[in-house]
């Protein structure tokens, strides 16, 4: 059951208007399907697309953001959700605590780290939920290759690349997440 999805996406809005817009159309379809946004807390790039358009939407949204960074990321002022922790570690820990699934976009380091550490820990079997890629203008097609690659050269088993759900369509990721989602009891393993 998908209740709430955790997004990863950048605080910078990118090279192409594709990445704000999708942004927005996703936080849209969030709301439509009355899925909790738990993000960065950002009201910056992608992020605050994304945050902006689940809110004027009539969605949820819980933005969890380090206190060092209140400053620097710009913290969405318009969230009656916004959670201040006291490091990226502690960031991440409740965003995994708090959502069913996660779905990344296009992003920076912060985005690529968060990514691989929801996979980390589902390959540790930290947790138990999907992890979806939106593949928005191919930008995830070279990670994927890595990780074809990584298979390849037996530094990672087949069955821990099958954790990465990729896509471009954001309706058939969201149907997929939802599906694949644990039942509550069954979020952390």
């Amino acid at each position: 059951m998908l209740t709430a999805l955790c997004v990863y996406c950048g605080s910078n809005s990118g090279a192409s208007s594709v990445y704000v817009e999708s942004a927005a159309a996703l936080g849209r379809e969030l709301a439509r399907r009355g899925i909790r946004l738990v993000y960065g807390g950002s009201d910056r790039g992608t992020m605050g697309a994304l945050a902006d358009a689940v809110l004027s939407a009539g969605g949820r949204v819980t933005g969890i953001i380090p206190s060092g960074y209140l400053e620097n990321e710009a913290a969405h002022r318009g969230l009656a959700d916004l959670r201040v922790v006291g490091s990226m570690h502690e960031r991440k820990a409740l965003m995994t605590e708090l959502c069913d699934a996660f779905l990344t976009m296009p992003g920076g380091f912060g985005t690529f780290d968060e990514l691989c550490e929801a996979l980390s820990w589902a390959q540790l079997r930290i947790h138990a939920k999907p992890v979806g890629l939106w593949n928005i203008n191919g930008f995830f097609d070279p990670f994927l290759a890595q990780l074809d690659l990584a298979v390849r050269e037996g530094f990672l088993k087949r069955e821990h690349r099958a954790l990465v759900q990729p896509g471009h369509d954001m309706n058939a990721l969201l149907d997929h997440l939802a599906l694949a989602a644990p039942k509550p009891e069954a979020k952390w393993l």
